[in-house]
C-alpha cells in the first residue's frame, strides 16, 4: 500500500510539475509573478505535498525560486542564461541532425515511418500558425526537434536539450509575439528536413545553425521592451 500511494505522489508530483513548467515558460504566469502552495494545489484539484515537489524540481532547473515564509516567485529571464543554452543547443542538436543526415535511409521502413510522422507535425504547424496559437506552435516546433534527436538515438542529450530549452522558450514566446516569424520557422524546418533526408552533412549544419539563431538581432530590443522581465 505504501508503494503504491509513494508512486501516486510522484505520478501526481510530475503533473503538476509539467502543468506549471508550461504555465511558466510560456509565460502565462509572468517572470518575478508570485504563485503559492495552497491555490495551486486548489486548482489542480491535488494536495500540497506533489505541489511542494513540483516546486523542488522547478527549483533545480532555476525556473523559480523560494521566498521563506511567503511562496515561490517565477525566476526573471537571465539573459547570460539564454545566451549559455543557447550555445548549449546549437552544439548538441547539430550534432544530432548532422548524425542523422550521415545514415538517413529513405528506403528504410523505420525512416519512412519517421518522415511520416515529421511530415505531419510541420503540416500541424502550418495550422496553428493560421490561428496564431504561439503556444501549441512553439511545443510543434519542440516535436520536430524531438523526433531528430530521437532518430539520433541520444536519450541523455534529449534530456539536457529539454532543460536547456526552459530557459530559451520564454525568450522564444516573446520573439513570436514580437518578430511574427513563425511561417519563417516552418520554412526553415522543411528545408532542414530535406537537407537530411538527401544526407546533406553540411547543408544540414548549416541550416539548422540559421534557423536557430534567426532572431539573435531581434533580442535587444525585446528585451529593451520586456525589460522588467529579465535581469
Amino acid at each position: 500500500m505504501l508503494n503504491n500511494i509513494s508512486l501516486k505522489r510522484n505520478t501526481l508530483g510530475e503533473k503538476a510539475y509539467q502543468s506549471l513548467r508550461d504555465e511558466i515558460i510560456s509565460l502565462r504566469i509572468n517572470p518575478g509573478e508570485m504563485i503559492y502552495e495552497p491555490e495551486l494545489a486548489a486548482k489542480l484539484g491535488i494536495s500540497r505535498t506533489p505541489v511542494r515537489e513540483a516546486f523542488s524540481m522547478l527549483v533545480k532547473e532555476e525556473l523559480i525560486e523560494i521566498m521563506p515564509s511567503r511562496g515561490a516567485r517565477v525566476a526573471l529571464i537571465s539573459e547570460q542564461k539564454v545566451n549559455e543554452a543557447q550555445a548549449v543547443r546549437e552544439t548538441l542538436e547539430v550534432k544530432a541532425f548532422t548524425d542523422l543526415a550521415k545514415i538517413w535511409n529513405g528506403a528504410d521502413d523505420k525512416y519512412k515511418k519517421a518522415e511520416l510522422q515529421i511530415l505531419e507535425t510541420i503540416s500541424k504547424q502550418k495550422e496553428v500558425v493560421a490561428k496564431e496559437d504561439n503556444i501549441l506552435f512553439v511545443h510543434l516546433d519542440e516535436d520536430f526537434h524531438n523526433a531528430i534527436l530521437e532518430l539520433a538515438g541520444n536519450q541523455t542529450l534529449q534530456s539536457v536539450v529539454h532543460q536547456m530549452r526552459g530557459h530559451l522558450n520564454r525568450m522564444r514566446y516573446l520573439e513570436l509575439e514580437e518578430a511574427h516569424h513563425a511561417g519563417e520557422g516552418i520554412k526553415q524546418h522543411e528545408h532542414i528536413f530535406q537537407a537530411i533526408k538527401a544526407n546533406q552533412v553540411q547543408d544540414t549544419e548549416e541550416l539548422l545553425l540559421q534557423h536557430l539563431r534567426k532572431l539573435e538581432l531581434t533580442r535587444p530590443q525585446i528585451i529593451k521592451k520586456y525589460g522588467h522581465f529579465f535581469h
